[in-house]
């Protein structure tokens, strides 16, 4: 297998994403038990699937980013459980010895634990029979095998809990219309949403399927305890076709809109201010964009969809933000920018909602309270 052999772009683009949720996640859970000294005063990080630490390049995988992070802060290396899984032990010898390597390693109050497992139902079970302290999963199979929605629901149930898995649509897309490994599939979507996907999925083209095949997947993971599904493709190095996606799960909005963040700014392609939330390696490195993509305006398509929504309603910023965002393609900086274009239209008034006082020419706060036009 030549996965690790060298940190090609989409993995490098992965690790980045993971490890600055991580940096973020750790700074939100650590005010929460700072504030409230009754929580759990330790976090954790889980890697299901860790690999040997290092590419043969040398790079650096998520593991060892993530370890930089936390010997970054001494308030996270008092507090941070780490725990790096996989099943082959050549790997975790490597990622030991990787590890042992690190600048400060030792600082760390818990030291990293290791473990050799198959990752299935047992490990499933494992999670779902105990309340865990808010930790941060990275779930990163090669295939399919291991990941579950039963593993995914036991994961994430408790508080501060978030997850990032990555999803090998190649081979899952490969795999949903094969009887031999129809248990597989069947765990990843659950049995009824695999019988609609197989019967959505015939004689449509990649693309579509494609689509089904996501939608279907974040629909399972939606009704399996995870309020929050944000997906990120990554298309092959030709970028003619996806190869994979990252999904992140989360059951808060914080995480998400976080989340939300760096996948924006993560994207290859950003048309009329709008991210792609996609990596694709032909738009990275040739970024004159199409006449379509120069006269495409996707803004006017948020501000219908607001003008529609919200006719005659009056309702903070941050409620519509939280309210309408979610599964659309828009961040906070995409709203307040429509917003403003709005106000100077007179298509809504806005004030604040703590001075009383409309918003400074070009300016838009969390704090603005619109009234929409009847």
């Amino acid at each position: 297998m030549d996965f690790f052999q060298e940190q090609r772009e989409q993995s490098l683009i992965k690790a980045r994403i993971v490890s600055k949720y991580f940096s973020a996640w750790a700074n939100v859970i650590l005010a929460t038990q700072k504030k409230y000294l009754h929580y759990a005063q330790k976090m954790a990080y889980i890697d299901l699937f860790a690999g040997p630490g290092r590419y043969d390049d040398q790079s650096k995988s998520t593991p060892l980013l993530v370890l930089e992070t936390i010997l970054s802060s001494s308030d996270l290396t008092n507090r941070m459980v780490t725990l790096f899984n996989d099943k082959d032990t050549k790997n975790i010898e490597s990622l030991k010895t990787a590890i042992s390597q690190l600048d400060g390693i030792k600082r760390l109050k818990y030291p990293p634990s290791f473990f050799n497992e198959e990752v299935g139902d047992e490990i499933a079970k494992m999670f779902n029979g105990m309340r865990i302290v808010p930790t941060f999963f990275f779930v990163d199979p090669w295939g399919y095998k291991g990941l579950s929605l039963n593993l995914v629901s036991s994961i994430i149930k408790d508080w501060g809990c978030d997850c990032v898995f990555f999803f090998n649509y190649n081979r899952v897309n490969m795999g949903v219309n094969n009887d031999a490994i129809k248990h597989h599939m069947a765990s990843l979507f659950g049995e009824e949403h695999l019988n609609v996907v197989r019967r959505d999925c015939e004689n449509k083209s990649p693309e579509e399927r494609e689509i089904i095949v996501v939608q279907a997947l974040c629909d399972a993971l939606r009704n399996n305890g995870s309020q929050y599904v944000l997906p990120f493709r990554f298309k092959n190095d030709e970028g003619t076709r996806t190869s994979h996606h990252l999904i992140f799960l989360s059951k808060g909005f914080r995480g998400y809109d976080i989340m939300k963040e760096i996948m924006y700014k993560e994207s290859s392609d950003n048309i009329g201010g709008v991210a792609s939330f996609e990596y694709n390696p032909r738009d990275a490195h040739f970024k004159q964009g199409s006449l379509f993509d120069m006269l495409s305006r996707p803004l006017d398509d948020l501000q219908g969809m607001l003008l529609q929504q919200y006719k005659g309603h009056t309702l903070d910023f941050n409620r519509l933000y939280e309210e309408h965002s979610v599964d659309k393609p828009y961040i906070r900086k995409n709203y307040k920018e429509v917003l403003k274009a709005m106000l100077e239209d007179e298509k809504i008034a806005a004030i604040n909602s703590k001075t009383g006082k409309p918003p400074r020419k070009g300016t838009f706060s969390d704090d603005m309270r619109i009234t929409f036009g009847g």
